[in-house]
């Protein structure tokens, strides 16, 4: 059976290695543990590409072989060098001491053989020291029973455990795919022509053509991506079932008197995105929804209206964000917005007024003891904060809305533990700040519907962004800093941002030879703001942020900075998210090669959020050729979010696009790629939708059942994990 240990078929020896190297204990995870690729009978492995430093298997002929015979510190020595071809491309081989005979014997020039080893460099040539090796003989020699096909699996594998090792513990347990319960409905399978299970495990293993991978594989897509979307539709459908307080505006109150002083119209993005939203509010089971823009599409302005609706309606809302920097800039925003709207009780408050209050975990107490007051009296109607707002003291009137911002900082847990302070639970608006293509959104944050907001508010100005290649052209990275100069002279102000704070605490630890052994240490906030001061922008007021900073000085710094006290403002990515200083038009990244590209956006938005155009300049000193390169070009290419956001994730490798995001998720897809599987997992989402509805707690679905509860343990325990 699948869940059978893999020692009841293995043997102990062999069971203990899949277990630690490879994470496999059971038949089945060894039957979805697929081959990485294929190597065709005849066909040979490029040589010229092999990534360094990795463990690789390769299929190859010897081109020589010779015995060297060297004196080494411990006498005479002898070692073999063997060169392996793909055709055009070599490759060297190197065994020493006593592992010379066994390989001198087997691999003679002409052989076929698959090697696995780690990839180095020696004296600039690419070689694998001590490699494993398996002949491939003859077509009449039975030495390669696992491979009769035309088409050699390869897996992946570990030092510890060979492709070929793997590939004979799969013969094993093989027999035992006839077993497999299949999770996907008949209906669904015959109306999809989708193989069934145990012929698409035995396909994915042992192919006879190409067409039987692609088959297997069609198959397997959809299982992990219709068990994942049945949990999320079963999430969702649960949601339907819980009761909330359905929130709907007064007619006259808060909410018109705000829109009626807005100095602006709102644009028909932000009217159909508040409409979805204040549709959701009136009804009589919580809100779940997720708010996604470009950067500074005025998501806040559509969150402020969604907060001042439920207060309308008697409710408070609470806004969450991600650190101290934004929650004291949402507070300020949020109360310059409103005016005197945001003074309820106080003289001068106008008469459908509300209280706006900060809480954060560095607040005094004093000031914290008012704030925890006017929650729990209802008093305040609006609460911002940090993860302070989630502690046991916090004590709301009645919690109506909790909007999360940036979400991807956030866990689940958190989210739950909020929703909890309501006497039923309250609706839920997510925030993200960079845009997330369709299908992640789907697959990460699958139990929330999403509304988009995709134009730039009026008054907005484009962004300019200009690669700056400081090794190769030093003239630039001094222009750079000619340009900030012009900026302040201009009367704007201009931002710097380093990857290292450079205070002692985070200083790097040298990595071990490896490919960043001869990079320098990013370049840290501390060190470029005196640089800059004493050098290139003498005579400039430079100041510097980061998040290790007192909280009082930090928000000192911001409210300088704000008010114009400063011009140039150093700092580290504290300022990536809700800081919202329209006078600054300039940003400099230094080292911007060590940012992912949807940072490097969000970065960006900090400037051009007023009427003069704004100007990015990412500063690296990587050479042109270089995946890096191409990475900041593609950021200077483009101001579309949704466009980076997938370069980024295609970049990635598949599993830190799921991250931590949602827990078990990741696990558990090794043959879905949520970029390139966009259509398999918008209709694995409707069927699933379309199942759950019929038959909510999968009565008749058995096998998707037993399915379902494996993905839901493997997501329970990284749950516990993280608790």
């Amino acid at each position: 059976m699948l869940g059978d240990p893999l020692k009841k078929v293995l043997g102990a020896a062999t069971a203990k290695v899949m277990a630690e190297a490879l994470d496999l204990h059971t038949v089945g995870d060894l039957l979805h543990h697929y081959p990485r690729r294929y190597a065709e009978r005849g066909e040979l492995t490029a040589l010229a590409e092999l990534p360094l430093d990795e463990h690789v298997t390769v299929v190859a002929q010897v081109a020589d072989a010779r015995v060297v015979t060297f004196n080494g510190a411990k006498g005479r020595g002898q070692r073999l060098e063997v060169t392996i071809t793909d055709g055009s491309g070599r490759l060297q081989l190197v065994f020493f001491g006593k592992g010379v005979h066994k390989p001198h014997k087997d691999l003679l020039p002409g052989t076929r053989a698959m090697f696995a080893g780690k990839v180095s460099v020696f004296n600039r040539r690419t070689q694998l020291a001590h490699p494993a090796y398996e002949l491939l003989r003859g077509d009449s020699d039975q030495a390669v029973d696992s491979w009769a096909g035309a088409l050699i699996p390869i897996y992946p594998a570990t030092t510890k455990l060979e492709s070929w090792k793997i590939a004979k513990a799969v013969d094993a347990v093989l027999p035992g795919a006839r077993e497999a319960l299949d999770p996907l409905p008949p209906a669904l399978r015959e109306g999809r022509g989708l193989t069934g299970l145990p012929d698409a495990l035995h396909k994915i293993h042992r192919p006879r053509s190409k067409a039987d991978i692609a088959h297997a594989r069609e198959r397997l897509k959809w299982d992990e991506a219709f068990v994942l979307q049945v949990a999320l539709a079963r999430r969702r459908y649960a949601d339907t079932q819980v009761p909330a307080v359905p929130r709907v505006p007064v007619p006259g109150g808060l909410l018109d008197t705000f829109d009626a002083r807005l100095p602006f119209t709102l644009t028909e993005g932000q009217r159909k995105v508040s409409e979805e939203i204040f549709g959701d509010l009136a009804t009589a089971h919580p809100m779940h929804r997720l708010l996604q823009g470009e950067v500074g599409s005025g998501k806040t302005m559509v969150a402020l209206r969604a907060m001042l609706a439920v207060v309308d309606a008697g409710g408070q809302a609470a806004m969450l964000a991600p650190t101290e920097v934004l929650a004291q800039q949402h507070h300020r925003s949020i109360t310059e917005m409103m005016g005197e709207l945001a003074e309820g009780g106080l003289l001068g408050g106008a008469e459908h007024a509300t209280r706006v209050v900060l809480l954060t975990g560095s607040m005094g107490a004093a000031a914290r003891r008012r704030a925890l007051l006017d929650l729990v009296t209802g008093e305040a109607g609006i609460v911002i904060g940090t993860h302070a707002l989630i502690e046991d003291k916090v004590k709301f009137h009645d919690l109506g809305l909790v909007v999360v911002d940036e979400q991807h900082r956030f866990g689940v847990e958190q989210r739950d533990a909020l929703r909890g302070k309501g006497k039923q639970p309250p609706h839920l608006l997510v925030m993200t700040a960079t845009p997330i293509p369709r299908t992640v959104a789907m697959t990460v944050f699958g139990d929330l519907e999403t509304s988009v907001l995709d134009q730039l508010p009026a008054g907005r100005s484009p962004i300019a962004t200009h690669v700056v290649p400081a090794q190769d052209k030093p003239h630039f990275l001094a222009r750079a800093w000619e340009r900030v100069r012009e900026e302040v002279e201009d009367g704007h102000q201009a931002y710097v941002v380093c990857p290292r704070i450079g205070d002692g605490e985070d200083e790097p630890r040298r990595k071990a030879a490896g490919d960043d052994a001869e990079r320098r240490p990013p370049l840290a906030v501390l060190d470029i703001a005196e640089q800059l001061a004493e050098g290139p922008l003498a005579g400039l007021r430079v100041e510097a942020l980061h998040g290790r900073m007192q909280p009082d000085d930090k928000d000192a710094v911001m409210r300088r900075f704000a008010a114009g006290d400063a011009d140039v403002l150093v700092a580290t990515t504290v300022i990536e998210v809700g800081v919202n200083v329209p006078n600054a038009t300039a940003m400099v990244i230094m080292d911007a090669d060590r940012f992912g590209v949807s940072q490097l956006h969000q970065l960006r938005g900090r400037v051009g959020r007023g009427s003069a155009p704004g100007l990015c300049l990412l500063v690296t000193e990587m050479p042109e050729a270089s995946p890096a390169r191409q990475r900041l070009a593609a950021v200077a290419a483009t101001l579309d979010g949704f466009e980076l956001s997938r370069i980024d994730l295609e970049q990635r490798r598949e599993g830190d696009v799921l991250g931590q995001a949602q827990s078990g998720v990741r696990s558990s897809l090794r043959m879905l790629a949520v970029i390139e599987d966009e259509d398999v997992i918008a209709a694995a989402r409707e069927e699933a939708t379309a199942v759950v509805a019929a038959d909510p707690d999968l009565r008749d679905h058995q096998e998707l059942r037993v399915a379902l509860d494996a993905l839901l343990d493997e997501e329970r325990e990284q749950y516990l994990e993280k608790g």
